[in-house]
């Protein structure tokens, strides 16, 4: 009734042992007998003797497109053409062993699922999704980009349809925050995009596709979804710069895959060190080697890829474990034993405890002032004293999960299981660390109110001279951005608003909109900082108690460390003014090296640049003078029209204008010239005439080897660079050889 589907057009399906469905549908729903069908596979979920989990029989809704379609007898008859299924109700009510034994479930439930561009298709009357008006928009513009018409062939079809279809689901992910990535949900979005740049590579489309299939989901879904079109530049750079990587890397990968498929026999596989090679070196995705060799009629060893893998996480296990450090068993003893050590919270800064245990290098408190390193803050610093000792903490850190390691240096005497002890952490480093742990989620704030919400926290590390930011973002910040996001921050330190730190449930963290990313874990009890009236996110750290105690906020640096992830770095409090102290002290020196007043500095230095710039031409000129004297001289040494000789004491530059100047004189063919300026590189050029029939850079290919470089790709003017001097002369006999041949 809702969506006026005629009822005669309708069919249900149930499981053959589902008799009770069956009766509803007649009884209660008023399907005729004729048109209740039974089967077996094909109406259970949870195939017959498949994995174990929940499983249960469904019943599935079809609608008969006609005689057109196929023959009658419903979907029993297997015709799939004719009988479309638009609905599924599965009935969870059994748990599968690893027998294939089933049980009842404690609590029963039904999964429902409506194939919703199916019921589109039938209601509009097309035979496919594609031909929607959801999806041929997409599939039109498809068409467009890639110069290809559907129906061409089987294959571009396809490619036609992946192009619509991902174009749709990449729009909504990167709308709704998500970024290309290497795992989690930024994965299947790298994946996705990636999928849909390889079908227009295979329809030999060399511009990018992307952004204008953005568009166009934006116009057929913007209305119902007006985020999108809020959205919509921030999408189209998103996806066109993972566009424009993908295609670099396929570029490279596609080479060498196509090399060895070609190596290969009929049937072969393709070796799991090869496929390793292409995700490392190259950046291809496993999915995407073993897509193009199915296509080719190749498996790959997956079996050896997965072996290299682990591999090179063991090297890397083992490159990252250090020497000499304690059994983790000690820890382990003393967390079954005694439980986690209590942390005594951001104001506690000496205290005194009972000593647990102690290794060569760590000691085990009961309970402690120190923070352990964690969420990305260093660990406390500190002193520990005995009644037989003293030692010094360099640092904190979890020996077993809750359990903490105060490592230390002895100062005198030694300490003992058993003893009190007075803990008493570096106050000054400690408040340091308050002061930037807090600013970094001040920065955080004004990040997410000058660029977006797609902004999202990717990791931290917050030490007492400097604080560390990656956050998600497409691009490089502008130095007004940068401005925008200090200035927000000093707004709220000087309004001094309270920084409330306070332990509450995950739930009521929640209700009141603390940040909490996707993929991190939390506790049932989590700790909150309300840092002022902007800033409420989830951290277990240390804080400060007022937005003042900050002081200046200043970010120093700005940079990309990966797809898609930026780096933000600042001091706080006195960081700032250190560094203002060290401008003002390199800017005095300039001015002082220039000869003028600090204001005047920039604009003698202006003058400088371009005094610098004219004298620099003025060289050029008179090097290129003195080229056109010596080429006379050089002239003079050709034999048969070819003159190859060393020429020291010339740039790059220099050495290719003097080979013009030389070709260009009458009678000349070839020019072949070397330097090797003192502390530089070879350089050696060619130059051919015309109608010499001579290419330069087949007369000085060998010589560039020589001399441990390459380049020279011109066939009239070539230029090669080399790394070895001493062969300078050497190579140029090549070249005397090769001519004389």
């Amino acid at each position: 009734n809702l969506f006026g589907i005629d009822p005669e057009l309708l069919w249900v399906t149930c499981h053959l042992t589902d008799q009770e469905a069956a009766d509803i549908w007649r009884d209660e729903v008023g399907v005729h007998p004729d048109r209740i069908q039974f089967l077996d596979a094909d109406n259970w979920w949870g195939p017959p003797g498949g994995p174990p989990g929940p499983c249960g029989p469904c019943s599935e809704i079809y609608v008969d497109k006609g005689a057109a379609y196929g023959p009658d007898g419903g979907p029993a008859s297997g015709s799939d053409e004719r009988f479309l299924e638009i609905w599924n109700l599965v009935f969870m009510q059994f748990a599968r062993d690893t027998d294939g034994h089933d049980t009842e479930l404690p609590k029963k439930n039904i999964d429902t699922g409506a194939g919703l561009e199916r019921i589109l298709g039938v209601l509009q009357g097309v035979d496919s999704v594609f031909e929607t008006d959801v999806l041929a928009p997409l599939v039109e513009t498809a068409q467009r980009v890639t110069n290809t018409r559907l129906g061409a062939a089987e294959r571009s079809d396809i490619s036609l349809r992946i192009l619509a279809e991902h174009a749709r689901t990449m729009s909504f992910l990167v709308s709704d925050g998500v970024f290309p990535s290497n795992e989690g949900r930024g994965y299947v979005l790298r994946r996705i995009i990636r999928r849909a740049v390889r079908e227009a590579y295979l329809l030999d489309v060399a511009d990018l596709v992307t952004p204008t299939l953005v568009d166009t989901t934006v116009e057929v879904m913007g209305e119902a979804y007006p985020d999108l079109v809020k959205q919509q530049d921030f999408v189209r750079t998103v996806v066109a710069r993972e566009e424009e990587r993908f295609r670099a890397t396929l570029k490279s990968g596609t080479a060498l895959l196509d090399t060895e498929l070609d190596r290969l026999g009929p049937g072969a596989t393709i070796g799991g060190s090869v496929a390793f090679l292409l995700h490392d070196t190259h950046g291809f995705p496993l999915e995407l080697t073993r897509e193009i060799a199915l296509e080719r009629g190749h498996d790959v060893d997956e079996d050896g890829f997965a072996s290299e893998m682990a591999e090179q996480r063991q090297r890397a296990k083992d490159a990252r474990k250090g020497a000499g450090g304690e059994s983790v068993e000690v820890f382990a003893a003393v967390s079954a034993e005694h439980g986690p050590t209590h942390f005594l919270g951001d104001d506690s800064y000496a205290i005194d405890a009972n000593v647990l245990a102690v290794t060569d290098d760590s000691i085990v408190l009961d309970h402690t002032p120190f923070y352990a390193e964690s969420g990305g803050q260093v660990g406390d610093t500190g002193v520990i004293t005995s009644p037989t000792g003293r030692a010094r903490i360099v640092e904190t850190v979890y020996g077993a999960p809750g359990v903490v390691r105060h490592r230390f240096e002895v100062l005198e005497g030694d300490i003992e299981v058993g003893q009190t002890v007075t803990a008493v952490i570096d106050g000054e480093r400690r408040d340091a660390i308050k002061r930037n742990h807090t600013a970094t989620h001040l920065l955080h704030w004004a990040l997410r109110e000058t660029l977006g919400d797609h902004v999202k926290q990717q990791g931290s590390l917050v030490g007492p001279d400097r604080l560390r930011f990656d956050f998600s973002h497409y691009e490089a910040l502008s130095d007004d951005e940068i401005i925008a996001i200090e200035d927000l921050v000093a707004s709220d330190i000087l309004a001094n608003s309270p920084a409330r730190h306070y332990e509450t449930t995950k739930d009521k963290a929640e209700e009141i909109g603390a940040i909490a990313f996707f993929g991190d874990k939390y506790g049932d009890v989590v700790k909150v900082l309300e840092a002022g009236p902007h800033s409420t996110e989830l951290c277990g750290g240390t804080h400060v108690k007022a937005l003042g105690d900050i002081g200046p906020v200043k970010i120093i640096s700005e940079a990309s460390i990966g797809s898609n992830i930026r780096r933000i770095e600042a001091v706080s409090g006195m960081g700032p003014l250190e560094r203002l102290r060290e401008d003002e002290r390199r800017i005095k020196a300039a001015a002082e090296a220039m000869g003028v007043a600090t204001d005047e500095l920039v604009d003698a230095v202006e003058r400088r640049v371009a005094e610098v710039k004219d004298l620099r031409t003025r060289i050029r000129d008179l090097e290129r003078q003195a080229a056109a004297g010596r080429s006379g001289e050089l002239a003079e040494q050709a034999v048969d029209g070819i003159v190859i000789a060393r020429v020291d004491g010339l740039d790059r530059d220099g050495v290719r204008d003097l080979a013009v100047a030389v070709r260009d004189r009458a009678g000349i063919k070839a020019v072949v010239l070397g330097t090797a300026p003192d502390g530089g590189g070879v350089t050696i050029v060619a130059a051919v005439a015309a109608d010499s029939g001579l290419n330069a850079s087949e007369l000085i290919a060998d010589a560039a080897k020589k001399v441990k470089g390459g380049g020279g790709k011109s066939a009239d003017l070539a230029v090669a660079g080399g790394k070895d001097p001493e062969a300078l002369d050497e190579a140029l006999d090549l070249v005397r050889a090769a001519v004389r041949s």
